[in-house]
């Protein structure tokens, strides 16, 4: 079940009515429902994926869809080591300037900050009360800071080391270089979050706060639980894909359609959020996993202008001729109208596909 921002919102070009009246209790305990609802759904699935992943160690099987899955010292050590430093560690940080701007931009009193990073199922939560007392702008800007902070950062870094691999190795296996090459880390992983998902604790807090937005209310956690779980699934989806993506490019174009996939994805989801809390009026209405679900003009010409720009300094940087520019283009729109039109807690996995779908089509029909 999908939430709009208002009622009545049957378009995203619909403006949406004001937020001034509290949400009723039943408008609460429904949201509260799809809350666990999205946690049952990840639990089956990791539940699962998890039997999956015994049933592979047990036979020696090929996992085909992930490259390692074996139980030994440096795997244990790598997974435990990956939890405590990205999710302990460096959500720690994020959680402590997140905080901290909710102290010092935003005014929250320390009950106020102490709701926000709790699950916010166990009591009332409604974001109408928040924005009457404080600025729904600034709400805005700390959400994005904490998402975007704890998130394109390292996918930044991760992103231009895989290029850099990519473009030197050249992998078969180079479209789905992004995405978890262990089973055992998405196994364990998702169980984590999965345990913490009702937590009140600090390390719930810490797993969950810097990206959890004030303006999800309720559904914070399940929209970022639901993320994390598509992920997960389009491993399933994006390593077909791969292989075709292989057989229609030459390895020395492995690098640049990687980028294409995967770096316009991020650049214009980053910019969409970034431009639209910066500078956006949110008066579109969508579809999606929140209390609040609205999105601005300013936003999707920022992630529009952002995606053409990088795609088209990638196809430049690499020489390649003029059809790739009109690529970079569609790419570009592609990336807009499926990060506006798609359910907030699903565009993440529906852009990727899309670029990926794309890319193939073009070095099918294009190139060959």
């Amino acid at each position: 079940m999908l939430f709009r921002g208002p009622p009545h919102g049957h378009s995203v070009r619909r403006v949406v009515a004001s937020v001034d009246a509290p949400a009723p209790a039943s408008l609460l305990e429904q949201r509260r429902h799809v809350a666990d609802w999205i946690f049952t759904g990840a639990l089956l699935f990791n539940g699962a994926l998890t039997v999956f992943w015994l049933a592979v160690l047990v036979t020696g099987a090929d996992p085909v869809f992930f490259g390692t899955y074996a139980v030994d010292r440096d795997e244990i050590v790598r997974v435990t080591s990956g939890v405590l430093i990205f999710g302990v560690f460096w959500g720690g940080i994020w959680y402590g300037i997140k905080n901290a701007l909710l102290k010092s931009v935003a005014g929250f009193s320390n009950e106020e900050r102490r709701a926000a990073f709790s699950s916010r199922m166990s009591a009332p939560y409604d974001v109408k009360e928040i924005v009457a007392r404080h600025s729904e702008r600034r709400i805005r800007i700390i959400d994005m800071i904490g998402r975007r902070g704890r998130f394109i950062t390292l996918a930044a870094v991760s992103f231009f080391y895989l290029y850099a691999r990519i473009g030197t190795e050249r992998p078969e296996t180079f479209a789905t270089a992004f995405m978890k090459d262990s089973l055992l880390d998405g196994v364990v992983v998702a169980w984590v979050f999965l345990a913490l998902y009702y937590g009140e604790g600090f390390l719930a807090a810490v797993a969950y706060g810097p990206q959890s937005r004030i303006m999800d209310g309720v559904l914070a956690r399940a929209n970022c639980l639901l993320i994390m779980t598509l992920w997960l699934m389009f491993k399933f989806v994006m390593v077909p894909i791969g292989k075709q993506l292989a057989v229609v490019f030459p390895p020395n174009q492995f690098a640049v359609v990687f980028a294409l996939i995967w770096g316009s994805y991020m650049v214009a989801d980053a910019l969409a959020e970034i431009g639209g809390a910066l500078f956006g009026r949110q008066k579109i209405c969508v579809r999606g996993i929140g209390d609040v679900n609205r999105k601005s003009v300013a936003g999707i010409v920022s992630g529009f202008t952002g995606a053409l720009i990088f795609c088209a300094v990638i196809v430049m940087a690499n020489q390649l001729p003029p059809p790739w520019l009109a690529l970079s283009l569609v790419i570009a729109v592609s990336n807009t109208l499926l990060e506006l039109y798609s359910p907030r807690g699903t565009d993440d996995v529906v852009m990727a596909t899309g670029n990926a779908l794309i890319c193939w089509a073009f070095g099918a029909l294009v190139l060959h």
